[in-house]
């Protein structure tokens, strides 16, 4: 008998749900922090810089489930609000909410609670084909949702030239990346 089979297949591999409230508030913790790490690899571009913020969103989504994966990236946000320099390559401010790169932070819960639920149904590394579609239906609400907002600032077709497009392939390859990374997460917690 694999492993696998005898892992719960619905839910996250952390089981975090079942955690006491420490765990959670020090799993948040834990969260905020490595969002903050992926806001630091980052490929300048304008008006919207790619960083690895959507792969760290989407593995928080997946391996904290969609309640608690929110709550981070919340509390996340909320950190690049109040002045802490988490956001793109250490911004910080809540003027980042208003300009070009809003939408997409706004999208950030909505893109990792999407994952979180996904997971939580089944979508996960069990399942690697499910996990990269749950990834990628992510990085795709987070892409639509923040062209909407540029879109707003800049026009449509602007919008969608530098604020989709450019971000497409990198969008597949953090999904395929997170569906392996889950993979792994579930291999190891099923020993």
């Amino acid at each position: 008998m694999d492993q696998l089979d005898t892992v719960d297949h619905v839910g996250s591999p952390l089981k975090l749900a079942d955690r006491s409230l420490t765990w959670k508030v020090g799993a948040v913790v834990l969260g905020t922090l490595i969002l903050a790490l992926s806001s630091y690899v980052e490929v300048p571009m304008v008006p919207v810089p790619m960083t690895m913020q959507t792969f760290a969103v989407t593995m928080v989504g997946a391996l904290y489930g969609w309640r608690l994966g929110g709550i981070t990236i919340v509390a996340w946000l909320l950190e690049g609000a109040m002045g802490l320099p988490v956001l793109a390559g250490g911004a910080s401010g809540a003027q980042h909410f208003l300009g070009s790169t809003g939408g997409y932070l706004f999208a950030f819960p909505v893109c990792g609670m999407l994952v979180g639920w996904l997971t939580e149904r089944g979508w996960n590394g069990t399942r690697p084909v499910l996990a990269f579609s749950a990834a990628l239906l992510g990085n795709m609400a987070c892409l639509v949702l923040g062209a909407a907002w540029l879109a707003v600032l800049i026009g449509v077709e602007p919008a969608i030239v530098h604020g989709v497009l450019p971000f497409i392939v990198g969008g597949v390859l953090k999904s395929a990346l997170a569906a392996a990374v889950l993979a792994g997460v579930w291999h190891w917690s099923a020993r």
